[in-house]
């Protein structure tokens, strides 16, 4: 069974960063690549960071990008979003996500195999 577990989340101020992990277990995670979702109240997933399986090759949403870097050990099955210069806008949840394939998709929403839980992210202004 897979499972993917989220941590790092937490308050910070803006301006501030945060590292978020997810551990997965019970998949070889060398062969898929790994999305980063966030998610506000009343709003969809919005993918926002892809790693592909080698860790070679990212892709990010405009809003993260130049802020956000996504990296990944295969050999410890983790998966990372370093968060910096964050923003009241930053506020949700975010998933990290194993996707179908080894690259990551020209769209972020998709070819999602796995979800995580979950990790919640406050930035007060």
């Amino acid at each position: 069974q897979v499972q993917l577990v989220e941590s790092g989340g937490g308050l910070v101020q803006s301006g501030g960063s945060l590292m978020l992990s997810c551990l997965a277990s019970g998949i070889s995670l060398e062969y898929y690549a790994i999305t980063w979702f966030h998610q506000t109240p009343g709003k969809e997933r919005e993918g926002i960071a892809c790693i592909s399986n080698s860790g070679r090759l990212t892709s990010y949403a405009n809003s993260v990008k130049g802020r956000f870097t996504v990296s990944r050990d295969n050999a410890a099955k983790m998966a990372y979003l370093h968060m910096n210069d964050l923003r009241p806008e930053d506020t949700g949840v975010y998933f990290c996500a194993v996707l179908v394939q080894a690259m990551c998709p020209q769209s972020l929403q998709s070819r999602v195999g796995h979800w995580g839980q979950g990790t919640q992210v406050s930035v007060s202004s």
